[in-house]
C-alpha cells in the first residue's frame, strides 16, 4: 500500500503542474475500484460512470484537494465517489434495482438458477434499505474491501464506530431478510 500511495502522490505532483499523462495513469489505476463503489451505491452503470467520471473531472480541475499524510489517495477518493453518490442519490427518485451480475453455471438448474437470482436480487434490495452509513460501512468493509481503519477515515469516525455501523447492518439485514424470506413462503 506504501508504495501505491507514493505512486499515487508522484502522479498528483505531475498532475498538479498539468501532465496529461500522470493523470491518464492516475485514471487507469483507480477507475475500477472507483466504478464498483459508485455501482454498489446506485445499482446503475450508466448512473456510476457519470459518478467516476465526475470524481475525476473534480480532481483534474483542482489537483491540490488531496492533502498528502492526511488520508491515502485511494481513501481520500473513495470519500469523494461516496460524496458524489450521495449527491446524487439526493436529487432521483430511486429506480427499480438492476442487476446485471450473470452468475451462469452450466450445471445450474434453470429453476436452481431463478431461485439463486431471487435471492441476490433480495439482498441488494435490502442493502439499500440501509440506513446511509450502515450502507456506506457494509460497501466499503465487504465488497470494496478497505479495513476498518481506512473505513474510519473515510467515514469520519473510529474503527469501533465502524464496527458498531457494522453489526448494526448486519442486524438489520438478517432481521428483513429472514422477514421477508418467512413472507414469500406464506
Amino acid at each position: 500500500m506504501l508504495n501505491e500511495s507514493k505512486s499515487d502522490y508522484d502522479l498528483l505532483k505531475k498532475i498538479q503542474r498539468g501532465s496529461h499523462s500522470a493523470f491518464k495513469r492516475l485514471v487507469s489505476l483507480h477507475t475500477s475500484r472507483s466504478y464498483n463503489l459508485a455501482y454498489r451505491y446506485l445499482n446503475n452503470q450508466h448512473d456510476a460512470e457519470d459518478i467516476v467520471q465526475q470524481a475525476f473531472l473534480k480532481l483534474w480541475s483542482n489537483p491540490y484537494s488531496w492533502t498528502p499524510g492526511k488520508a491515502q489517495f485511494t481513501t481520500w477518493f473513495s470519500r469523494v465517489i461516496i460524496n458524489l453518490c450521495l449527491d446524487f442519490l439526493k436529487t432521483r427518485k430511486p429506480n427499480a434495482l438492476s442487476l446485471n451480475f450473470n452468475f451462469v453455471d452450466k450445471k445450474i438448474l434453470p429453476i436452481e438458477k431463478m431461485i439463486q437470482e431471487e435471492k441476490e436480487t433480495l439482498v441488494q434490495e435490502t442493502i439499500q434499505k440501509l440506513p446511509t452509513r450502515q450502507k456506506t460501512a457494509l460497501i466499503l468493509c465487504y465488497f470494496e474491501k478497505f479495513s476498518n481503519k481506512e473505513a474510519a477515515i473515510i467515514l469520519e469516525t473510529t474503527e469501533k464506530g465502524v464496527q458498531s455501523l457494522l453489526l448494526r447492518a448486519k442486524d438489520f439485514l438478517k432481521k428483513h431478510l429472514i422477514f421477508q424470506n418467512d413472507n414469500r413462503k406464506r
